[in-house]
This record gives structure tokens, sequence and C-alpha cells, in this order.
């Protein structure tokens, strides 16, 4: 079993950052038998990343996406009176929790720790946002701030932050035209009637499932760092670093797009 101890050391050996947000995304099947489960996973994470919550500290965010909800005859699609989710466990774990503060975007949430201020000024606004990943909410603010993506035990296919990226560079073909009902269910009961442009590709199928074509450009440009958490291969990967990367991409490419089948990514594009 590995120990809390264990964990801090491996959080030591990686880097994780312990002064500005970080977003996880976990397979807490490949983190294994850790001390006091996935909470006790989730709350040495917190404990570190956040400094024990201090004003100086960082943030940490975790995924509790519900798009699965879109669609459904019941237009709301994010319900604060619930701790489900459509991104697994870890994401009911931690809105199980007191001290979280969730964001309220209607379709890619996430629940944050650390400074009670510091997390409700992160997550201010969220209600207002048009689209799924907007360059100004929560996951664009990941670029603003200088924060990292925490991959545990899972890929590039799991970086919500990617599609942010192609949001603040105008990739086509990934926010639809149109509008939809995408409603927000207060703790009491209210709800708040709104409506999203959401993912919608043209011709790619599941488009984060091609993300990970990116990573070899990420590693020849020193944007990742490996490491163990648990027992899961880890990635720590620098979001303005992997933006660059995927700007100077799209600039070599002329706009073209790349993510249509799983062919790797012309090493031209981002090597030299």
């Amino acid at each position: 079993m590995v120990t809390r101890k264990d964990l801090m050391k491996q959080f030591a050996a990686l880097g994780i950052p312990q002064d500005r947000p970080v977003a996880a995304h976990t397979s807490l099947r490949a983190v294994g038998e850790v001390e006091g489960g996935g909470e006790g996973f989730l709350d040495a994470l917190i404990y570190w990343i956040t400094k024990d919550r201090s004003p100086d500290g960082g943030l940490l965010c975790i995924p509790t996406h519900t798009w699965a909800s879109i669609g459904r005859e019941d237009p709301v699609t994010l319900d604060l009176g619930s701790d489900k989710t459509c991104v697994g466990t870890l994401p009911t774990l931690a809105l199980r929790r007191p001290d979280a503060v969730r964001s309220l975007h209607p379709t890619h949430s996430m629940a944050v720790f650390g400074d009670p201020k510091k997390a409700r000024d992160y997550v201010a606004g969220e209600e207002a946002i048009e689209t799924s990943t907007n360059p100004k909410g929560c996951w664009g603010r990941l670029y603003d701030t200088g924060g990292s993506v925490l991959l545990i035990g899972v890929g590039h296919d799991r970086d919500t932050y990617l599609h942010s990226v192609e949001e603040r560079l105008g990739v086509p073909n990934r926010i639809s035209d149109t509008f939809i009902r995408a409603d927000i269910r207060l703790p009491d009961g209210e709800v708040i009637e709104r409506s999203l442009r959401c993912h919608h590709t043209v011709g790619i199928p599941e488009v984060s499932s091609k993300y990970p074509k990116y990573e070899p450009a990420f590693r020849a440009h020193g944007c990742i760092r490996d490491g163990i958490l648990g027992a899961a291969k880890t990635q720590l990967c620098d979001c303005r670093c992997m933006a660059r990367v995927m700007a100077l991409i799209r600039e070599r490419s002329a706009g073209a797009e790349l993510l249509a089948d799983a062919e790797p990514l012309d090493e031209a594009l981002y090597l030299g």
C-alpha cells in the first residue's frame, strides 16, 4: 500500500506546483491501493497543491463534467443538488466534500479546492459562459495563471484543457454555431435558464480521442514531466507550453485539419 507519506514524496519528485491551479484527470484504478482509498488520495492532493488551503497555495481543480446530460428531455444539465458526473469516481468524491467550490458551467464544471476566496474568484462567472471550454472561463484560466494539467493514469484523450486551447486558437468545426438549452439547478431548486454552444465536430468523431497525437510534440518542447503517483504513470503538463506548441503546429500547417485520422503528426510541424 502507498502511504500518505509516500504520496508526498511522489508529489515532490514530480514537481507538482503548490502556487497555481492544477487540473487533475485521474484513474483511481491506475493509482491502485493507497492509504485512505480514493478519499485519502484526494485529500493528499488537496493538501499538497493548496499548501493545506493556505492563501499563498495553489488550487486543485477536479473536472465534474455533466455533458452527458445534453439532449435529454430535462434541459437541466447541471444539478447542484446531485453528485453525479460523467467523468469517473474521483469527481464524485470531490463533490461530496464540504470544502469543494464548484463552478457553475452547465456542462464542463469543476470542483476547486484551496483558499476559499481564491477558489471562489477562480470559478466566478462560469454561469454566463456560452461555450464548452471558453478561454475566459475556468479551463482558459489554466493558461492565464500558468497552471498545469495532471494526467494520472490517463492520456491526453482525457485532457479537457486541449479543447480550451482549440477554442483559443479559433480552430473551426469544434464548437456548434447554434445554441442548445443547458440549464442549471441550484441547491434550493431554483433553475437558471441557460443556452450553450457545445463541442461539435464535423467529420471528426470523438476529436478528443485524437489529442494523443500532440504528445510527441509536447515532449519535444519540454511541456511534459513524467512521474508516478501511487502506481499510476503520470504526466505533469505545462498549460502555456502546450498552447504554444499547438499554436506553432497550427501556424505551420496553415490551418489544416490534423486530427481527422489517427496518423502521427509530421515532425516538421513542431521540430526545427
